[in-house]
C-alpha cells in the first residue's frame, strides 16, 4: 500500500494561527524538514473531511481550542532532501482560544508567537507557501 508522501502524493493541511499581528509556529524535529519553523498541520486521514483535519491537528499540536477557521488555497511541497511530495490544504484561524503549549515533545522542539514581518528561519517550504496568502 505504501505511505502518503514518501510512496506517492501525501493529502495535507496546514492551519495559520493569528493573534495580535502574530503567527504560530513550531520548531519540527523530524522529516520533512527537520530543524525548521512550520504552522501547525499534519495529514488528512481516509474519511476525514479536511476542515476537520486541520482543526484537529491543531488541536493535538498547541493545546489551544480552535475557533472558526476559513480555506486560503492549496499548496503542493515537493521537498528533494527528504524524498517527499504533499499537496495541503491551508487554512486560517484568528480564533484560538488558551496558550499554546508543546503537546508532542517528540515531534516539535519549541513554538510560539512571531510577528509577521520578523519570522525565525529557516522557515519550511509549507510556511512560505502560507505567508504568500497572509501577506
Amino acid at each position: 500500500m505504501g505511505l502518503p508522501g514518501l510512496d506517492f502524493p501525501g493529502l495535507g493541511v496546514g492551519i495559520a494561527i493569528l493573534r495580535d499581528g502574530k503567527l504560530l509556529l513550531c520548531r519540527r524535529m523530524k522529516a520533512p524538514e527537520a530543524g525548521h519553523w512550520n504552522i501547525v498541520g499534519g495529514k488528512v486521514e481516509h474519511m476525514e473531511p479536511a476542515e476537520h483535519a486541520a482543526r484537529r491537528e491543531a488541536e493535538e499540536e498547541t493545546g489551544l481550542s480552535i475557533g472558526s477557521i476559513r480555506h486560503l488555497g492549496v499548496t503542493e511541497q515537493r521537498i528533494e532532501a527528504d524524498g517527499q511530495h504533499w499537496v495541503s490544504l491551508l487554512y486560517v484561524c484568528d480564533d484560538a482560544k488558551g496558550e499554546p503549549r508543546l503537546t508532542e515533545p517528540d515531534k516539535l522542539s519549541d513554538i510560539g508567537w512571531f510577528d509577521l514581518h520578523d519570522l525565525p528561519q529557516p522557515l519550511s517550504v509549507f510556511t512560505t507557501a502560507v505567508l504568500a496568502y497572509l501577506r
